[in-house]
């Protein structure tokens, strides 16, 4: 990995959405909506804050989204997609991105997040497998792929259940509402 040019972070408006669906598209292609984490996107609404498209050079080159979820009875936050345009793949732009949303995401007092990918990438911002068998997604996954962050210093190791979409994604969206 080389080190990383400057990255401008945006935290997304509407504007953005043509090009971040492009990005995904590039990225991931069609099949993307028929992974699992889809399935805890489908009828949720991300947290605005904490996505952000990276620009370099004034050119989109990576994004992320995070959603409220559940784990358990626990709330917890849902990191992806996270895209990174395959022409700089390797640059750190990604790390990046994640260092600077996982930091917005700790100041909001969030404790946990979740995400489904390969933990030798996503260990390099301090993602960790889950317990294997104790976190149930609503679909497929390979166990092995289930990765989680504890954001608080909290042990994460005592979560356990149901991945779900939180009923109260107020109180999800912004924990220190929650008194």
């Amino acid at each position: 990995m080389t080190t990383p040019p400057h990255i401008d972070f945006q935290t997304e408006t509407a504007a953005h959405a043509p090009q971040i669906n492009a990005l995904l598209d590039t990225a991931f292609g069609p099949g993307r909506f028929a992974k699992t984490a889809e399935r805890l996107r489908e009828g949720n609404a991300s947290i605005a804050d904490l996505c952000v498209a990276a620009y370099v050079d004034g050119v989109m080159r990576a994004s992320v989204r995070y959603w409220p979820i559940t784990i358990g009875d626990t709330d917890a936050l849902l990191l992806g997609p996270l895209a990174v345009d395959p022409t700089c793949r390797g640059q750190g732009i990604g790390i990046a991105l994640m260092q600077h949303t996982l930091a917005k995401a700790k100041a909001l007092g969030h404790a946990y997040v979740l995400l489904v990918g390969d933990e030798p990438y996503y260990a390099r911002v301090g993602f960790a497998k889950a317990a294997q068998g104790s976190i149930h997604l609503p679909g497929p996954v390979d166990a092995d792929r289930i990765l989680l962050l504890s954001l608080q210093g909290k042990d994460f190791a005592r979560l356990k259940g149901d991945v779900s979409v939180p009923r109260d994604t107020t109180r999800a969206a912004n924990p220190q509402a929650a008194g």
